[in-house]
């Protein structure tokens, strides 16, 4: 499994991006996806997660009613809707899968298998 992390880049505080992150290769029947973030000199953070149905979603507290998790129709596609950004959302964002883990959103790295490389996203002041 292949996933393709895209839509980072540079915005000021206060903006909007929209990343998303689509799954080739060898998909599996239904999974569950994540975003994290990791900034410089700082661990992994789970940021939002989906179920496969897209029926559950569940974000970390930074991140609470600014971002919103999504699927696409096809549902191999992901979405990260974040709004109102801060400087301290600034950090490498990842999406991942988590085939193990269909109908519950998994806040936990080790549960996830299948990880994207990574799309910078930098909030200026």
């Amino acid at each position: 499994v292949q996933l393709q992390a895209s839509g980072g880049g540079l915005v000021q505080a206060g903006g909007s991006l929209r990343l998303s992150c689509a799954a080739s290769g060898r998909t599996f029947s239904s999974y569950a996806m994540g975003w994290f973030r990791q900034a410089p000199g700082k661990e992994r953070e789970f940021v939002g997660g989906i179920s496969w149905s897209g029926g559950s979603t569940y974000y970390g507290d930074s991140v609470k009613g600014r971002f919103t998790i999504s699927r696409g129709n096809a549902k191999n596609t992901v979405y990260l809707q974040m709004n109102s950004l801060k400087p301290e959302d600034t950090a490498v964002y990842y999406c991942a899968a988590a085939p193990r883990y269909i109908n519950i959103v998994t806040t936990t790295p080790d549960d996830y298998d299948y990880w994207g490389q990574g799309t910078q996203v930098t909030v200026s002041s």
